[in-house]
Order: C-alpha cells, then structure tokens, then sequence
C-alpha cells in the first residue's frame, strides 16, 4: 500500500472534500468545502455561474492545486503524503508530478469543450492516452478503444476525425477517451453547454447508461431534468460555498434557503 493510500472499503466514500479553499490571488473561489460522494453515486453540482463548480471539479482532478484542506479519492490523499510527527502534528509533503499523475489517470473529465486531437480519427483519440500514459500495447488498447466507441454509439465513425463529427459526437468521443482509462470516478464540466438543444439529449443519453453501470460520477450541469432523473445527490453552490444539498427532486422542488430558490426560479 502507498503512503498516501487507506483501506479501501465498499462503505467508504469514493470521494471526501474536506474543508476545501482555493484562492487565485486575493479572489476566494471556494470557502472551506465540505462534500462526500459514496461509490456508485451520481452527484449533481449546481449554481449560477461564477459559483466555484467548475473550480471544485478542477481540484478534485489535481488541475488546480487546493489553497488548504484535503480531498481523498478511494482513499488516497490527492497531491500530498501524510507524515505524523513524534509530538503528534501532521506535515504535509507535496507529491512529485510523476505520481500526482498516476492519481489523475484514475479520475476521468469531461470538459465543456471537446479538446479532441484535430489530427486525430476518434479512434485514435480514444487510445491515445492508453498507448501513451499507461503503457497498454497498440492491439490491445486498439479493441477496447473500438469497444467504447461501440459503447457510446459511434462504433461506425471510429475513422472520422473531429472536424467530420457533429458536437454531439464529438464530446461522446470524449467521453469514450476518458473511459478508456479505466477510472474510478468520471467528472463531467457541463459536458452539455457547449452543444446545439437538439445534440444534448444523445450526451445525456451516454451519462445516464454510465450511471446505470454504477460508474461514480459528479457532474456540473444545468440540466434540472437530468438531475431529477438521474442524480442520488445534489448540491447548490453560490459565492464559493455548499449553500444546501440533499436529494435533487427535493432540492430542486422544495429549496429551504432564499438563495436556492431564488436561483431555481429563474431556471425553470
């Protein structure tokens, strides 16, 4: 077991934010976060712009590097190792980039924008990193690369490059990238709002067969029918903060603070 590692268990969450800050300079973007996703779990994230929830996302996937406070993913304590000293206190050593990336290969994004290689088909997309990151020969990671086009519904487009795929297609491939890293939990930054209305529905399409298979995933998003029909928890954000969570047909329905429903009110 690594230094950074703790048991796992089925009864553990799979991800543990605690007491999360970030700060960019003097702007405070998150103010002490406290969450907990269990495994399998579907978490919504939403709010109005601005909120942090793309910042959370960041720092749970070690794009952003946390001002404070610690995040644990099956476990392991992200960018840090834990040393207990002889009189009791704990210090905090920073991880070398080598293993902080071998943290974040096990957690899968999807960002609003596609960042698919131009000069790549989508096949080639998809085992890129698989080839490149994990070391996974080129046969190999070839039939489970045409078998997570074939998952996600483009097992006919596996030649096409991004320009020759509509956004929908495109951020399916996406999806199908991150996976093929086999992760333990999938990120989504409104994997949606980069797309024309009649495109969302095939995306959310994929993201609902994935939280069926009991793949862990949070999601920032603002689309209220999905977190209604898919997500176990919800959380809304303003100024940086959890300002309430709880079950999303609750929280979307019957907000108990000024602020969540003053924001639900003029989106739905």
């Amino acid at each position: 077991m690594s230094p950074t590692s703790a048991p796992s268990s089925s009864m553990s969450p799979m991800v543990e934010v605690s007491g999360v800050h970030k700060f960019f300079g003097d702007l405070h973007v998150l103010r002490g976060i406290d969450l907990s996703v269990r495994r399998g779990e579907v978490c919504v994230v939403l709010g109005p712009s601005g909120s942090g929830k793309s910042t959370l996302l960041r720092c749970i996937n070690e794009l952003e590097t946390i001002s404070a406070g610690r995040i644990r993913v099956d476990g392991d304590l992200l960018g840090y190792r834990e040393d207990t000293k002889s009189d009791g206190s704990i210090v905090l050593h920073e991880l070398p980039d080598k293993v902080i990336s071998r943290q974040r290969s096990r957690i899968g994004m999807v960002f609003q924008r596609f960042n698919l290689f131009p000069h790549m088909t989508a096949l080639g997309n998809v085992m890129e990193a698989p080839i490149h990151v994990a070391g996974v020969p080129k046969k190999q990671a070839r039939t489970r690369a045409l078998e997570l086009l074939d998952r996600v519904g483009l097992a006919d487009r596996a030649t096409h490059y991004p320009s020759e795929l509509s956004g929908g297609q495109q951020q399916r491939v996406a999806i199908a990238r991150a996976l093929a890293m086999d992760p333990e939990i999938m990120l989504f930054d409104e994997p949606t709002s980069a797309l024309d209305p009649e495109l969302v529905g095939e995306v959310l399409g994929v993201m609902k067969d994935l939280a069926a298979s009991g793949m862990t995933m949070v999601v920032v998003t603002h689309e209220i029918g999905f977190a209604r029909e898919v997500a176990d928890e919800a959380i809304f954000m303003d100024g940086g903060v959890i300002v309430e969570q709880g079950d999303p047909r609750e929280l979307i329905d019957h907000p108990r603070e000024e602020r969540t429903r003053l924001f639900f009110s003029t989106v739905l």
